[in-house]
């Protein structure tokens, strides 16, 4: 991997650095000196005087911006990015278009929520999209790779705190705005505003949900739209099986292994964005959901779904979708992350249970937060009986576990591809389907 000689984070200093004070979560001022001891030979600051050389400007994150750009855009300026933003489907959309491409012998590398990848995995991110020197690190990796494309999830943070200041992408989309991270944003109308700056930053062509009913914030004079109202790329005739799914996008038939409704969704962006490539689309019916995305686990007759929704429309859209398989119960096991949003948490739950046949609350993430605040949050207004508090996560699988006769369905949400629980700021290793591999033999 490529590692810059200037660094933000005092960790990872080495003899010869720069580092540069930038002021996120935490003050980089408050680290200088750290940084000093473990070799840093320049700094970059806003304020304060040090015994190596020292540049004092006026915000380190602009200087840090116009410093990357001068003297390393030239290098990943031929790299095609694909940025996508919106609240759901970001993940498995981009895994789709990466496998795709690549199946297309058409190099293109993913980053976004479960890591970094060229032909494989190549590490894990602490963010869904990087701070702004980690992006370059791997924009620069892709370049040594001769990568042509790289597809991004762009989130409503990133872009707000201007982690891809003065990237250009070839393409951008548009997936649906739903309640999400309001805890930051504050309001849906700055939620839409952050995400309406990759739009900003597109040079060719942007891709936008026509059913998602905030799709003009985000449509462009060169926007091609999709859905299943009549648009650009239009999805009929769908029909949903455990095995798979078929469907016509503008009278052409496809199959794919994908099931679920709002898989539709993602894998319409897919055929949209290929057939503007010129590139072959029966591709769709060879790719797979990343790891965590209605990842299916057989038991006998009864299908145990791993899926990371952790949105309350994100929740309602997975269990509609296993509905349309007719199983005989829904069983959902649900929690709400730790110092995020609380506000929606009584929205999960009451949909979790208005929708399943029961359901078992339990711990996600609680982080530093007490779960049992988390469960009273979630229990807030709740007008269904129908539930159990399993607190213990790994009980509460094997509680839903135990309860499958048979046709029916367990989804466990929430947690997806992480393999870890933070409890009291604690992180344990911990993996949903691990549990469940482990707990049905």
């Amino acid at each position: 991997m490529i590692i810059l000689k200037i660094k933000d984070d005092s960790r990872k200093i080495e003899k010869g650095d720069t580092f540069i004070a930038l002021r996120k979560i935490n003050d980089g001022h408050d680290y200088v000196l750290d940084a000093i001891s473990k070799g840093a030979t320049k700094v970059i600051v806003e304020e304060g005087n040090y015994d190596v050389e020292t540049i004092k400007v006026k915000d380190t994150h602009a200087y840090l911006v116009e410093y990357l750009y001068n003297t390393y855009y030239d290098k990943i300026k031929h790299l095609k990015l694909i940025g996508m933003t919106g609240t759901n489907g970001k993940t498995t959309t981009c895994f789709l278009i990466y496998q795709a491409l690549n199946k297309l012998n058409i190099k293109c590398a993913y980053i976004g929520t479960i890591g970094f990848y060229l032909d494989k995995k190549i590490k894990d991110l602490n963010n869904t999209t990087p701070d702004i020197l980690e992006i370059y690190e791997l924009l620069l990796e892709c370049a040594n790779k001769n990568i042509e494309y790289v597809v991004m999830e762009c989130s409503s943070h990133a872009l707000d705190m201007k982690r891809l200041d003065k990237l250009k992408f070839t393409y951008g989309i548009f997936s649906n705005i739903t309640m999400d991270h309001l805890d930051y944003h504050k309001t849906i109308e700055n939620y839409i505003k952050a995400k309406q700056i990759l739009f900003d930053n597109v040079t060719d062509k942007t891709f936008v949900n026509i059913d998602d009913k905030y799709k003009d914030y985000f449509l462009k004079n060169n926007s091609i739209t999709y859905g299943l109202s009549k648009s650009d790329y239009y999805l009929t005739d769908y029909q949903i099986t455990l095995n798979g799914s078929c469907f016509k996008v503008n009278n052409i038939s496809y199959k794919s292994k994908l099931i679920g409704k709002h898989n539709l969704y993602n894998m319409l962006v897919v055929i949209a964005l290929l057939s503007e490539l010129k590139l072959d689309t029966s591709v769709i019916s060879e790719l797979e959901c990343p790891k965590g995305r209605m990842d299916i686990i057989r038991k006998d007759d009864n299908l145990l779904i791993v899926d990371y929704a952790h949105t309350p429309d994100a929740v309602l859209k997975i269990i509609s979708s296993v509905k349309e398989l007719n199983p005989n119960h829904i069983i959902t096991i649900i929690g709400c992350g730790g110092d995020r949003d609380s506000a929606k948490r009584s929205i999960m739950s009451n949909i979790a249970c208005h929708n399943s046949d029961f359901v078992i609350l339990t711990n996600d993430n609680p982080r530093g937060e007490n779960p049992n605040n988390i469960i009273s949050d979630m229990l807030h207004n709740l007008d269904k009986f129908n539930y159990e508090i399993i607190l213990n996560r790994e009980n509460a699988i094997i509680k839903g576990i135990q309860m499958l006769t048979k046709n029916d369905i367990l989804l466990v949400l929430g947690k997806g591809h992480e393999n870890y629980q933070l409890i009291n700021g604690i992180k344990y290793h911990f993996d949903d389907k691990e549990v469940i591999l482990k707990n049905i033999k």
